[in-house]
C-alpha cells in the first residue's frame, strides 16, 4: 500500500514538474539530453523532466540602445551620437543556436556601424538626413546578422550633440539668415507698396474731382476732436485754378 502511495506522488510529481505554460508572444525550443528537438507553441505542454529542457524565446518587437559615442565626421567635426535598434526574432532556433547573445552581438554591430556610416558623411548631411542614415546603418546590420534568426525593423537616431563653440557659431548663422529674410521680405513689400501709391496717382490726377474726395476723405477720418487743427496752405480749388492755367 505504501508503495503504490509513494509511486502515485511521484507520478504527480512527475506530471507537475513536466508540465510548461507558455505565453502567447513566446516560443520555446526544446532539448532533449541536449539535442535541439523542437518548438513548443504558445499554451500548456509537457516536458519529460531531467531529460527535457526548454528555452524561452520572445518573439515580440525589441527596442535596444546602441551607447552615445563620439564620432567624427568626415570634414573633422566631433559629435556625440546615440541610436536605437528596433528588431525581433523571427527565427528562434537560429537564434538561440547560431549566436550566444544575440541581443549584444546585434547591439556591437549597431554600433560598429552607426561609427563606419557617420564617420563617412559631412556634418550638414548628419544633420539633415537622418532617415537616410538609419536606413544605411541598417541596411549594414542586415548583411552582417543575417542567418541570426532576426530581423532588423529599423533604426533610428536619438541624440547628436554638437561642440558648444559649434553651437554658437550655427546659432549666429541662423541668426543672420533670418535677418536676411526679413529684410528682403521688407523691401520687397515696400517695393509692392510704392507701386500701389504709384498707381493710385496715376488713377487720382486722370479721375475729375477724385483729389478733392481724398482731401475730404482725409478730413473726415480726423474726426470731430477739437485737439486738432488743420492748416491748409491753398484751397483745393486754387490749386485746381493753377493747374487750368498751365
Amino acid at each position: 500500500m505504501e508503495v503504490k502511495i509513494l509511486l502515485a506522488t511521484f507520478a504527480i510529481m512527475f506530471l507537475f514538474l513536466g508540465l510548461k505554460v507558455i505565453n502567447q508572444y513566446e516560443q520555446g525550443l526544446v532539448f532533449t539530453l541536449g539535442k535541439f528537438t523542437g518548438i513548443k507553441q504558445p499554451g500548456l505542454r509537457f516536458l519529460v523532466p531531467v531529460f527535457q529542457r526548454m528555452v524561452r524565446v520572445d518573439m515580440r518587437i525589441r527596442t535596444l540602445d546602441i551607447m552615445k559615442q563620439q564620432i567624427m565626421t568626415k570634414d573633422n567635426v566631433p559629435v556625440h551620437v546615440n541610436a536605437a535598434i528596433f528588431y525581433k526574432v523571427s527565427n528562434p532556433e537560429q537564434a538561440i543556436i547560431q549566436v550566444q547573445d544575440y541581443q549584444y552581438a546585434i547591439a556591437q554591430y549597431g554600433q560598429t556601424a552607426l561609427r563606419d556610416v557617420i564617420g563617412g558623411m559631412n556634418l550638414d548631411t548628419l544633420l539633415t538626413e537622418r532617415q537616410e542614415i538609419g536606413d544605411a546603418i541598417k541596411k549594414i546590420v542586415d548583411k552582417e546578422t543575417h542567418g541570426w534568426g532576426l530581423e532588423v525593423i529599423g533604426i533610428k537616431l536619438q541624440d547628436i550633440e554638437l561642440p558648444d563653440d559649434l553651437k554658437r557659431i550655427m546659432s549666429r548663422q541662423a541668426a543672420a539668415e533670418r535677418e536676411k529674410r526679413a529684410n528682403i521680405i521688407k523691401s520687397e513689400g515696400d517695393k509692392e507698396a510704392a507701386k500701389n501709391l504709384a498707381d493710385a496717382a496715376r488713377m487720382m490726377d486722370k479721375a475729375k474731382g477724385a483729389m478733392q474726395l481724398r482731401t475730404l476723405q482725409t478730413l473726415d477720418g480726423l474726426g470731430p476732436t477739437s485737439s486738432n487743427t488743420v492748416v491748409m496752405a491753398l484751397p483745393v480749388e486754387v490749386l485746381e485754378w493753377f493747374k487750368k492755367g498751365r
